[in-house]
């Protein structure tokens, strides 16, 4: 449907409203913000669930680990392709099917009646995620003239801060309150009422678009990089329970070889039709590689932190799940105020230095949080965490808001779709493989047969173990970013500029970035 005040679609690009009386984008825009809060949220709120679902189902540990790092995956995997799928066959097609999907999987989810129906319900969670969230700010794009895009840009930052505030604690209260005794099953059955509102109201309201030119997909890559990883994750997360056996070792090995062969893959894909998964001639862009690098090893970090963080708290101090979510709303907030002065007011005068300062932060947070829980062992407060925690959340907004644009800034203005949804991809990468290493870094610690008397104290040393590996990760992200462009420029953003909605997805830093701008400006780093 095309009128003079909303959105055509052709196959040769939309046409954007500029009509403030035309109503409907703003409801559309309602719904896509509603359907990336959803994601974000059930990415945060299920941790919290974990010790439930465990005594639940009686999930294993590498069951556990497989809950949290599938959906990452398959997110992963299936991220620039669901962006490629929403330009070549509409945005809005491939938004409705992935929020379909979503909510399917949502009910598998929470109708699971064992562990590993959970652990395929997840990864479906996760590929049909990668359908539905590469859309999101293409549609924003696609529906919003660019004078109106800072204010939008600036309502999903809010989204987003508020999500990752809201997670924890809603997924908390769920559990805490056993709804009809369903115990943690509802974190997930809540995406349902909302998901089957956002597909019909979708339909309704979102105006279909394409891209003018798209590229083509590339499946084998997307295989490659799934085998690839599988090889690498599957035996990290079952090591530890079978004793670590030659065929883990092997499959490890292995995985290096699959991504070789990948890399080859995607040079001649590169030369034949210019549409390859991985855009190679990016890592020649040394401040490209340095971030990626970067992105890679903060999402291991934080895939161990979040995960040891809930099992020491709820396994190993006994506490309940509302008061552990609750202990991490100081974090919370302490990353959402500093990713905001960091764009608007540090950046542009410190440039990298401000993302040094950050990582140096949360080495201190996770020092002070290692000498508190040996100090206090297992009479530590939520009080006494605070202090750490709002040093880590400080840290890691400064952290995750600039980071994109100082990775992009040296990048081909041609490439910078395949390099954003690059970046995203890589994260979620890091996250898994950082959740497959808590079998090393955490469970590698706990002995097998514990006494009731031993359990809090051996989760206690486990994770300050583990902490001191996420520390030791974050001194080798200083040392890397480096290699990140110095200085802060400003460059006017190009209203009719593509933008690659792979490169979305739910992290503060990204759309804090984009929503610290004022009006089309946008501070990028550059040497």
């Amino acid at each position: 449907m095309t009128s003079s005040s909303s959105l055509s679609s052709t196959a040769s690009g939309p046409t954007v409203s500029s009509d403030p009386s035309d109503r409907r984008r703003w409801f559309a825009l309602a719904i896509v913000m509603t359907a990336a809060f959803m994601d974000l949220v059930d990415v945060t709120i299920v941790n919290v669930a974990i010790p439930s679902i465990r005594e639940d189902t009686g999930a294993s540990f590498s069951s556990i680990q497989w809950i949290t790092a599938g959906y990452s995956l398959a997110f992963a995997a299936g991220l620039i392709t669901g962006g490629r799928l929403g330009d070549i066959y509409g945005r809005k097609r491939l938004f409705l099917i992935g929020i379909g999907g979503f909510t399917v999987a949502s009910a598998l989810c929470g109708f699971a009646a064992n562990p590993e129906m959970l652990v395929a319900s997840r990864i479906l969670q996760g590929g049909t995620a990668a359908l539905m969230v590469p859309q999101v700010l293409s549609i924003v794009h696609a529906t919003f003239p660019a004078h109106e895009r800072g204010k939008v840009f600036g309502l999903f930052g809010a989204i987003v801060g508020l999500g990752a505030v809201l997670g924890p604690l809603l997924g908390a209260l769920l559990t805490e309150w056993n709804i009809a005794g369903l115990e943690w099953r509802p974190i997930f059955l809540i995406n349902l009422p909302v998901g089957i509102a956002g597909l019909i109201l979708g339909r309704k309201f979102i105006t279909e678009s394409k891209a003018p030119k798209a590229l083509r997909l590339d499946l084998v890559g997307v295989a490659l990089v799934t085998l690839g990883m599988l090889m690498l994750i599957y035996p990290l997360t079952r090591g530890h329970e079978l004793g670590w056996p030659l065929w883990g070792h092997v499959s490890m090995v292995g995985s290096l070889l699959v991504f070789l062969v990948l890399v080859l893959f995607e040079r001649g894909k590169a030369r034949k039709d210019g549409s390859p998964l991985v855009e190679l001639s990016l890592f020649r862009v040394k401040s490209f590689a340095a971030g990626i690098a970067v992105q890679l090893t903060f999402g291991i970090g934080l895939g161990i932190f979040f995960l040891v963080w809930t099992l020491y708290m709820q396994m190993g101090l006994g506490w309940s799940a509302l008061r552990a979510g609750t202990t991490g709303i100081p974090f919370s907030i302490a990353v959402s105020f500093a990713a905001g002065i960091s764009v608007q007011k540090l950046v542009p005068r410190f440039g990298r230095k401000v993302l040094q300062t950050g990582a140096l932060l949360m080495i201190v947070g996770l020092l002070l949080y290692i000498w508190e829980s040996d100090r206090y062992g297992m009479d530590i407060t939520s009080l006494q965490m605070a202090l750490p925690l709002v040093v880590m959340g400080l840290g890691m907004g400064l952290i995750v808001a600039p980071l994109t644009d100082a990775v992009l800034s040296e990048v081909p203005k041609e490439h910078s779709g395949s390099a954003s949804g690059l970046i995203n991809t890589v994260q979620q990468m890091g996250n898994a493989l950082g959740l497959g290493l808590v079998s090393v870094v955490f469970l590698g610690v706990i002995g097998d047969r514990l006494a009731p008397q031993e359990v809090g104290p051996a989760f206690a040393e486990a994770f300050r173990h583990s902490l001191w590996w996420v520390a030791g990760v974050l001194a080798v992200i200083f040392l890397v970013m480096f290699a990140l462009p110095a200085r802060q420029r400003q460059h006017m953003e190009d209203g009719d500029e593509a933008v690659d909605a792979a490169g979305v997805e739910g992290s503060a830093g990204v759309v804090a970035a984009a929503g610290g701008s004022e009006g089309a400006k946008k501070p990028v780093l550059t040497s």
